[in-house]
């Protein structure tokens, strides 16, 4: 009796080892799981802001070339400090992201150089055109081959990060396969050349889209929003109106969005071919502030050209007179088209009318009124005090002048300034100026994209 007591003893002690070492095992397994998931939304935490950080970096590049771009065309002291300034703080900014990757080589400190140089000078630039002094032959010499590399280092970024995008690399690779990337166009840059640059720094103390101003929309109190206060009833008609009544299902409040910049109505519309299309009233005046129709466009048959027309036809019939086509941009299938107000031959950039035409058949896909309806009035432009002669004499001697006219343009201020508008080209890059109409103050320079899929200017 007493050896089968112990025999039991045993086997239980046996049983429960087996049963912790099991529970054991399972602990060690799901901490296995749990850290592995933990490295793994670690390693994808550490991939994003990577991807962050390139992509700022990107981005403040393709800034720091433009900017260094408009600084080759600024002839005054004004409008230089102004544009230098930018290419300051881009260039910074590049900077701080360029430190953000996870790249330690040697091969990268030139491009470090590089922005840091392009950011030391600008600022020492800028501070001669503060005291009103112009730039010197030198110095723009010296801005040009500054541009030259800056468009080097674009191109390459722009590569690496269509590599980044089809997967060809991860960021873990990037610190191998990224660095001779990075190396191959920043030993374009020479140390002969960071060594002149370096000269002018002891020399001085210190050192879009989609259509021009299409991002000064806003105002305080919207001069083109006229007439009364309308209710919902209201408003559906005026949607259903302008969509055309023999074209609709159905129709569906969506509600009343107060907090809008311009308070509207919102609907729903289905039409005969069951395709959607949202539509906003303004409760004040019942205007269209916007309107988009979703369908997908399956070919392009209609030119550009042709889809302007139309547009512009449409514009006429839809009560939005003396339009004038600024930029476009086509995407999918679609052409989206600015179109500016024009009062006496002058064009009013901040009354701006957005178009989408379908190019498969011509069809209005949408409209967007915002900037015409917060910017739209008379002007009196009448408070010119030079000509058009006397505003080309302070243009840079490199530009070559295209065309010319008059201009409003709108300011940051949420002001508005009559300009003589000259386009020209300096090499390969082509231009607009603003010179101020009044007092002949260089106001702005945008450079003017052309792409297959449409003209932009930034």
């Amino acid at each position: 009796m007493k050896n089968i007591l112990v025999d039991w003893k045993n086997r239980l002690k046996k049983g429960h080892m087996l049963s912790v070492i099991c529970v054991l095992l399972v602990i060690v397994a799901i901490l296995g799981v749990i850290l592995y998931r933990k490295q793994r939304e670690y390693r994808q935490a550490s991939e994003n802001s990577y991807n962050m950080a390139f992509y700022e970096l990107v981005d403040y590049v393709q800034n720091v070339e433009t900017y260094l771009a408009k600084s080759l065309i600024s002839s005054t002291p004004e409008h230089g400090a102004e544009t230098l300034t930018h290419l300051w703080r881009e260039a910074n900014l590049a900077q701080a992201y360029l430190s953000r990757l996870p790249i330690e080589s040697q091969e990268l400190s030139s491009t470090e150089k590089f922005l840091n140089q392009v950011s030391d000078y600008s600022y020492s630039l800028s501070r001669k055109n503060i005291y009103n002094e112009k730039l010197s032959d030198e110095d723009l010499n010296n801005l040009k081959e500054l541009h030259t590399y800056s468009v080097d280092l674009e191109n390459t970024l722009n590569q690496l990060s269509e590599d980044l995008n089809n997967g060809r690399f991860s960021w873990g690779e990037l610190t191998e396969k990224g660095t001779v990337a990075f190396a191959q166009q920043v030993d374009n840059i020479s140390k002969e050349s960071f060594s002149n640059l370096e000269e002018n720094f002891h020399e001085y103390s210190g050192l879009i889209y989609d259509g021009a101003y299409s991002e000064h929309l806003t105002s305080s109190e919207p001069k083109g929003l006229t007439g009364d206060d309308i209710d919902e009833n209201r408003a559906k008609e005026i949607a259903e109106e302008f969509v055309g009544k023999d074209n609709i299902k159905e129709t569906s409040n969506l509600g009343y969005s107060e907090n809008a910049t311009i308070p509207v109505y919102d609907f729903s519309i289905t039409n005969n071919n069951d395709e959607t299309i949202s539509i906003s009233i303004s409760k004040k005046g019942g205007h269209v502030v916007n309107m988009n129709t979703n369908r997908e466009i399956s070919s392009e048959i209609i030119s550009q050209e042709e889809a302007g027309n139309k547009a512009k036809e449409f514009l006429d019939n839809k009560g939005f007179p003396n339009m004038q086509e600024t930029y476009y941009l086509k995407q999918e299938g679609i052409v989206t088209i600015n179109y500016a107000y024009m009062q006496d031959n002058v064009i009013m950039y901040p009354d701006l009318i957005k178009v989408k035409v379908a190019l498969d058949n011509g069809e209005i896909l949408g409209i967007e009124t915002t900037g015409y309806l917060n910017n739209h009035t008379e002007r009196d432009i009448s408070n010119i005090k030079i000509t058009e002669e006397e505003a080309r004499k302070d243009l840079n001697q490199n530009l070559e002048i295209t065309s010319s006219g008059l201009a409003v343009i709108p300011t940051e201020w949420e002001s508005e300034i009559l300009c003589y508008e000259f386009k020209g080209k300096v090499e390969d890059k082509e231009f607009l100026v603003y010179i101020n109409a009044e007092n002949g103050r260089e106001e702005d320079i945008l450079i003017i994209t052309n792409t297959p899929n449409g003209t932009l200017a930034m």
